[in-house]
C-alpha cells in the first residue's frame, strides 16, 4: 500500500507542476514579424491576438494584398513560437513522463 501512496503523492506533485507550467503559459506573450520587422503580431499565451504592429511605410503603398500577406506571415510564426513554448513548458513539468506518447499539452 505504501507503494499506492507514493504514486498518488507523484501524481499530485506532477499535476501541480502542470498547473504552474499552464500559469506560466497564461502569463507569456510571444511576439511573430514579417517582411523584416514591418509588421509585427502579439499573441498571449492563451493564443488570442493581442497587437498588432504596421510600418507606415506600406501605408503608402497602396498593395492590400502584401500587407494582408505580412499579418498572415507574422501571426503564423508567433504561433508556431505560442506552440513550441507550451511544448517546452509541458516537457519541463512533465519530467520524464514527457516522453509517454499522448502526454497531454504535447504535441507530436
Amino acid at each position: 500500500m505504501k507503494d499506492i501512496g507514493a504514486m498518488m503523492k507523484q501524481a499530485g506533485a506532477l499535476q501541480a507542476k502542470l498547473k504552474q507550467a499552464q500559469e506560466r503559459l497564461a502569463a507569456s506573450s510571444v511576439t511573430g514579424q514579417a517582411g523584416s520587422g514591418l509588421v509585427t503580431v502579439t499573441l498571449s499565451g492563451g493564443g488570442d491576438l493581442t497587437d498588432v504592429t504596421i510600418s507606415p511605410s506600406l501605408m503608402t503603398d497602396g498593395d492590400a494584398e502584401t500587407l494582408q500577406d505580412l499579418v498572415r506571415a507574422a501571426h503564423g510564426e508567433a504561433k508556431a513560437r505560442l506552440d513550441m513554448l507550451q511544448a517546452e513548458l509541458m516537457r519541463d513539468a512533465a519530467g520524464p513522463l514527457a516522453n509517454l506518447p499522448g502526454f497531454p499539452g504535447l504535441k507530436p
